[in-house]
């Protein structure tokens, strides 16, 4: 939804909130929620419950059989679509050098960046929603009952049934890459609207496994706006909201039991003398939103959660800050929605998710792309991780919860955890030429 503020508004608005002159200039900014509640509250408030979580996490267990079937990479995992949950100590010594402060505690990456399938934390969401649309209509047509072995979703008639069916998605890259690779893979027809900021070698992986790319010259809010009228008109098109999907949100909830496990797995424990601080980068809201929820349900007040957005497009910061939600947009405030960080390249943010954030999210902040191609070079060389710009929106997180006097965030117990959104498919001279330009 485009908004339309005036400049008496815009000026109003400056006039309450000094941050946002700030952020006009974009400048690196922290804001703390002051409609954050106890974890309890938020989550009965959001309608969403423990239980619809649970019924996402089912639905990937029953899928896994299928999922190790097709993409042998998931072998080792059994079809489970996890990543690993690293420690960066030098890591984090290069940022306490960088910043020339103390950063007690414990550093982690969350490395969705080596999500299987698809490389990046869409690989949750994305693929979970396509997996329960091919489920209904798999048990609509009496092929197959939630008890049945669904490794049997890899035969013909499953993907003759499926190509009489349309699957459509708005996308800045990441989610049109976990949206078409499943799609294709079950056997949908499957169209991807990108925006003009998605990267090439994405719409040219989409197009060698089958998918229709359709790009737009314009940002992704054109790109979900056009998706979403084109699916209309067909009833045979499932469209994947990328602004208000419940069931993305839901796939990208389960990641907090599965953080909650692999913590246990290495010896380290959330609780009130051992808090978690989760820096998740933000485009429409989808992905940090989920994660954050599932975090929530699985540690409650022991985990505190922070949205990262880049100086240039920090939609859900004014969404949340303002009340206004997606009534308002980056362009509002005089800035260009343009940043290296594509899959944060977005203007206006999800009501939705921002609704559901307000008395669950401790604060957001912004990052500049100069910042990111920094830290991209940095955990290259320290730590040996490649990662794509808009995955290191989290690393300065630690920094701002320190720096803003967030209670616990400088203790020796506390728990830093960066989620790296994405990298692991991005081709080799692509990362070459992001390591190149922060060097230059």
């Amino acid at each position: 939804m485009k908004s339309v503020l005036d400049q008496t508004e815009v000026n109003q608005w400056k006039e309450r909130l000094p941050l946002i002159s700030q952020m006009m200039e974009r400048k690196e900014v922290l804001w703390l929620n002051p409609l954050v509640e106890s974890a309890t509250t938020g989550i009965v408030k959001s309608g969403i419950t423990a239980v619809d979580v649970q019924d996402a996490s089912d639905r990937l267990k029953r899928f896994a059989p299928y999922i190790e079937r097709v993409f042998p990479e998931t072998t080792v995992s059994h079809g489970i679509i996890e990543s690993p949950l690293t420690t960066i100590p030098a890591m984090k010594k290069g940022l306490a050098d960088e910043y020339g402060m103390e950063i007690p505690g414990r550093l982690l990456l969350k490395q969705d960046n080596a999500l299987p399938i698809s490389g990046s934390i869409k690989a949750r969401g994305g693929i979970y929603e396509v997996l329960k649309h091919a489920e209904t209509l798999a048990i609509e047509h009496g092929l197959i009952t939630p008890q049945d072995d669904y490794a049997k979703f890899a035969e013909p008639e499953f993907s003759h049934l499926f190509a009489k069916h349309k699957i459509a998605v708005g996308s800045t890259g990441n989610l049109g890459l976990s949206i078409g690779i499943m799609s294709a893979k079950l056997g949908f027809d499957v169209t991807v609207h990108m925006s003009a900021d998605a990267k090439q070698w994405k719409k040219e992986m989409l197009r060698e496994k089958g998918v229709t790319v359709i790009e737009y010259a314009d940002d992704y809010s054109k790109a979900v706006e056009e998706g979403r009228r084109q699916a209309d008109a067909d009833p045979s098109c499932h469209f994947v909201d990328d602004e208000n999907s419940l069931d993305l949100f839901l796939g990208y909830a389960v990641a907090g039991e599965r953080v909650a496990a692999q913590l246990t797995q290495q010896g380290i424990t959330v609780n009130a003398d051992h808090p978690l601080f989760v820096y998740l980068p933000c485009g429409v809201g989808g992905g940090p939103g989920g994660v954050a929820f599932g975090l929530k349900l699985a540690f409650g007040n022991h985990v505190q959660c922070f949205f990262a957005e880049p100086t240039h497009s920090p939609c859900m910061m004014l969404g949340m800050m303002t009340g206004l939600q997606d009534s308002v947009s980056v362009q509002d405030f005089g800035l260009d929605n343009k940043t290296a960080a594509d899959g944060l390249a977005v203007g206006t943010a999800s009501g939705f998710v921002g609704k559901t954030m307000e008395p669950l999210l401790t604060g957001c902040y912004t990052i500049a792309d100069d910042t990111m191609f920094k830290l991209l070079k940095q955990i290259a060389d320290v730590e040996n991780i490649r990662l794509e710009p808009s995955a290191l929106a989290g690393m300065t997180g630690p920094v701002h919860a320190i720096r803003g006097h967030v209670e616990g965030a400088d203790s020796a117990t506390a728990n830093h955890l960066v989620w790296a959104t994405g990298g692991g498919m991005v081709p080799e001279v692509e990362m070459a030429a992001y390591y190149a330009t922060a060097e230059n």
